[in-house]
């Protein structure tokens, strides 16, 4: 403004000289003219500046006189918001981006319930499409009357537990709805089924080794309780021993089991290595001798083994799933039956173990809960031969911990075949690459 008022004053000081050296007409023709001069270029400049503000985002023109003063600081201040909505923006987007990280799943909820927002984990847990679900209300989706009761309460100290069904999957939620901003609610959802599933795995796993533990330790403390209670001399030495031989049937079935266990205990919790160099014909020829003492002679073994063929590994536990598989064979095959057991390398690749019976077989449904601890076909034979329900799950580990499967073929009443199949990166190099299977019948 002050720039006008001095322009002015000097086209006004400008026509009083002339007027007073050419005559009044000239010095009001030369203030007209300037005045004139002055809303033209006033004029332009408007031009610019409406201009300019069809596209905010660039500098002001420059030269715009007047204008300059106002034009500059309003430029700064837009300026400055602009790289404040930026810094905005990006913190909106990191914290979006973090949202859909999280593990949990995350939603916001309008007051009367309906959808705002949720991430991808969420979705994925309440089976929702962004979308097509935003503005419609989150009982519609959740339909059971427990979330529509916890939904109504105007408190949320606890989460709710829910299972629910989506895509042909059971799946276990932990909600938690709470207030968040003005009126809404935030709701976080947590896919607990895995921890479900290993607390319900503990629990049964608890009350089988109760079970398992609770018979032999009857059966010793009621022979106990007996012999204490007789008289002495009541007891001729035949009928003492047969007692003392029974008690230490369920003492040994208790030791079985303990060491078990201690096996099952110690593949979960040591970690993975890759061993030695193990000559797995050694091992199996170590359980045949326990197996044979197990059957008593009552079963025909065959073997059809590589000698030279060995993998890295670790000896003590490939020897627990060798011995295991072939104890299995011995207390499921009847008198006078066969078992086979081969180790040789497969035709694609790798090397396999196997057992082959003739025993009772197991039905397809059996098949698999086989690898299930405790899990029994025969519960009633399978105690009275000794065994503890927890050998293949230990030959499950084994195989897994040498990057290997166990497999299992089986037909009811013709026999089973049980097999770990050793990758090809497991094998060492043999001293004789094409040396034939060695076979013996014993």
């Amino acid at each position: 403004m002050s720039k006008t008022l001095i322009t002015i004053a000097l086209w006004a000081l400008a026509g009083w000289l002339l007027g007073a050296w050419l005559g009044a007409a000239t010095g009001w023709a030369v203030l007209a003219l300037g005045l004139l001069l002055m809303v033209i270029v006033s004029g332009l400049q408007l031009s610019r500046i409406a201009h300019w503000v069809r596209n905010i985002d660039a500098p002001p023109p420059p030269s715009v006189g007047p204008w300059d003063e106002v034009l500059a600081p309003i430029y700064r201040k837009l300026k400055q918001n602009r790289l404040e909505l930026q810094e905005r923006s990006r913190n909106f987007h990191r914290v979006l981006l973090a949202a859909e990280a999280l593990p949990d799943g995350a939603l916001t909820l309008a007051p009367d319930k309906s959808l705002l927002w949720c991430n991808q984990t969420a979705a994925g847990h309440l089976g929702l499409n962004p979308e097509q679900d935003r503005g419609h209300s989150i009982l519609n989706v959740i339909r059971t009357p427990e979330f529509a009761h916890y939904a109504a309460q105007e408190t949320w100290d606890k989460p709710l537990v829910l299972h629910l069904g989506h895509g042909g999957l059971a799946r276990t939620l932990m909600l938690h709805l709470a207030p968040y901003g003005v009126g809404q609610f935030l709701m976080v959802t947590r896919d607990i089924t895995q921890i479900e599933r290993l607390e319900n795995t503990r629990k049964d796993f608890v009350a089988n080794v109760s079970h398992e533990m609770r018979t032999p330790l009857t059966v010793l403390s009621g022979f106990v309780e007996t012999l204490l209670d007789m008289p002495d001399g009541s007891l001729t030495h035949e009928e003492q021993r047969h007692y003392l031989n029974l008690m230490a049937h369920q003492a040994h079935n208790m030791q079985a089991l303990v060491a078990d266990l201690l096996t099952l205990s110690s593949l979960e919790s040591t970690p993975n290595s890759e061993g030695e160099r193990v000559m797995l014909a050694n091992l199996i020829h170590s359980a045949l001798e326990q197996a044979r003492a197990l059957s008593k002679g009552t079963h025909q073994f065959t073997l059809e083994l590589d000698e030279t063929l060995a993998i890295h590994g670790k000896d003590t536990e490939l020897a627990s799933a060798v011995g295991n598989l072939l104890t299995n064979a011995v207390r499921y095959t009847p008198t006078g039956g066969t078992i086979t057991v081969r180790w040789q390398p497969h035709p694609q690749g790798g090397a396999v173990y196997s057992v082959q019976d003739t025993g009772i077989g197991i039905d397809s449904d059996d098949i698999p809960r086989l690898t299930e601890r405790f899990f029994r076909v025969n519960r009633g034979r399978s105690r009275a031969t000794g065994g503890t329900g927890l050998g293949l799950a230990i030959a499950k580990h084994v195989a897994l911990r040498h990057d290997a499967q166990l497999e299992i073929q089986s037909t009811l009443g013709e026999g089973s075949t049980f097999a770990i199949r050793f990758p090809a990166a497991r094998l060492c190099s043999r001293a004789q690459a094409d040396a034939s299977p060695h076979t013996e019948a014993a």
